[in-house]
């Protein structure tokens, strides 16, 4: 049982709780309030190369420790270790990224006017919050801090209350790495504090990453108090299949995109659109390729798929699939709740998916692929467009029919015969109920920083 006023992780693979700690209390919320406050005032006026040269550091503390830090992510929220190791890797690149063009991407732009010279600089605003999920919480909490660090402003965490460690870990990281106080902390706040914090005149901005609900009352707060957000939320990502596709490359892709993290991921394909002649064949091909993933302790390096994160999300999963099935799906692979302890889900597939149905209208987190037959392109097109969501979209066909799709489809990112992935270099959001505002390559670093206009006389004539 856990206590009041803490954040708990529970370790999914076995169900034990594995660490408490203490909600921050008003005092600690007031001091690093503070801290962020303090620091932005001299961090906002160091050079990019300082920046940078902390970024660096900050890069080779998490490749340093990459073994410790993977192996909390399993121990917190049941993530492979092989893939844990991948995430530290990657959140150390986008450190690196900004780190290298960071200063490019925020350098002064020239812009003709009436003026004898007129431009647009891009300065730091102040401290940004980040509210943080368990799902990746090395990985996205570098997409939302390494920018903002870069741009001169300073960073506040919130990390999920059920990944404590990952969240002070990477606190430490930080401090380890030289960072003056104040520029990056992470605050244990419970739920209930988050708005107040928000509000808080000391915080300049928030980046949000969650469920389309928490995500809207996080907007009402911000936007009552005029500050901007970002905000990634959740997806019911399709994937479309046409008869002119490499079947056997679109089956190993989608296979993959479907169980990385268990399938606790925003841009995993979820909806897996495939025109009707070629319906039978693919899915032959993706039950083939499901059933032989190895799902188990994620400790086990050879493991694929290891638990779900907590048992509410499980118990959730498991309706979402026996709803769909009642209302006329075909389960092909999995779909029972397996006896033992933790909190595993077996790799699923339903076919005879058709728009309505729970698998399609909720967003389904976990090794759930749901597989709808559409009769050609535009059909498919429109069963893709059909969602209250649009984060990422991917499709298998020619390159060139492909890019002609991606104009249609409503996604804030679509991925031509490849896997749908974030990116340091690539922007990513989405659009209607999946958010907005962009994180990652330039469009990210510019989310948080004020394009002041510099009109310089005397007037030309």
């Amino acid at each position: 049982m856990s206590t009041p006023g803490s954040l708990t992780a529970t370790d999914p693979t076995t169900g034990a709780v594995i660490r408490e700690v203490p909600a921050a209390t008003a005092a600690q919320i007031e001091a690093t309030l503070a801290r962020a406050a303090s620091a932005f005032g001299s961090w906002r006026r160091t050079s990019f190369a300082e920046r940078s040269a902390l970024l660096k550091a900050v890069a080779a503390e998490l490749r340093s420790h990459s073994e410790d830090f993977a192996m909390l992510m399993t121990e917190e929220m049941g993530k492979p270790i092989g893939e844990g190791r991948g995430e530290v890797e990657k959140a150390a690149w986008a450190a690196e990224h900004y780190a290298e063009f960071g200063a490019a991407y925020l350098a002064a732009e020239n812009v003709e006017s009436d003026a004898t010279r007129s431009y647009v600089q891009y300065l730091p605003i102040g401290p940004v919050l980040g509210v943080l999920p368990w799902n990746a919480p090395f990985w996205l909490a570098f997409r939302f801090c390494a920018p903002a660090i870069m741009a001169g402003n300073t960073a506040v965490m919130k990390p999920d209350p059920h990944v404590p460690g990952c969240g002070a870990a990477i606190a430490e990281a930080f401090v380890a790495a030289g960072a003056p106080e104040g520029v990056f902390q992470t605050l244990e706040l419970a739920t209930a504090d988050v708005e107040a914090v928000i509000r808080d005149p000391r915080i300049a901005a928030v980046s949000f990453t969650g469920s389309d609900r928490a995500g809207a009352a996080v907007a009402t707060v911000a936007a009552s108090e005029i500050k901007p957000a970002v905000l990634e939320l959740g997806g019911s990502d399709p994937c479309v299949v046409l008869a002119d596709a490499d079947l056997n490359a679109a089956a190993d892709v989608i296979t993959l995109s479907r169980i990385i993290n268990a399938g606790q991921s925003c841009i995993a394909a979820k909806r897996i659109i495939v025109e009707r002649g070629v319906h039978d064949e693919f899915v032959g091909l993706l039950r083939d390729r499901l059933a032989a993933l190895r799902v188990g302790d994620p400790r086990d390096e050879a493991v694929q798929v290891g638990p779900i994160a907590r048992a509410d999300l499980r118990d959730n999963l498991h309706r979402q699939v026996t709803e769909t099935v009642a209302a006329g799906a075909t389960c092909l692979l999995g779909g029972e709740l397996p006896a033992g302890p933790g909190f595993f889900y077996p790799v699923t597939l339903l076919t005879g998916v058709t728009p309505g149905m729970t698998a399609c209208a909720e967003e389904t987190f976990g090794p759930v692929a749901a597989v709808l037959a559409a009769d050609d392109a535009e059909q498919a097109l429109a069963i893709a467009n059909d969602t209250r969501y649009g984060l990422a979209a991917s499709v298998w066909t020619s390159p060139e029919r492909g890019e002609a799709m991606a104009r249609e489809l409503e996604a804030g990112q679509v991925a031509v015969n490849g896997i749908v992935k974030t990116d340091p270099r690539l922007p990513s959001g989405g659009v209607k109920r999946s958010g907005y505002g962009r994180e990652l390559g330039r469009h990210g670093i510019h989310e948080f920083v004020n394009a002041q206009q510099v009109w310089v006389g005397p007037k030309r004539g």
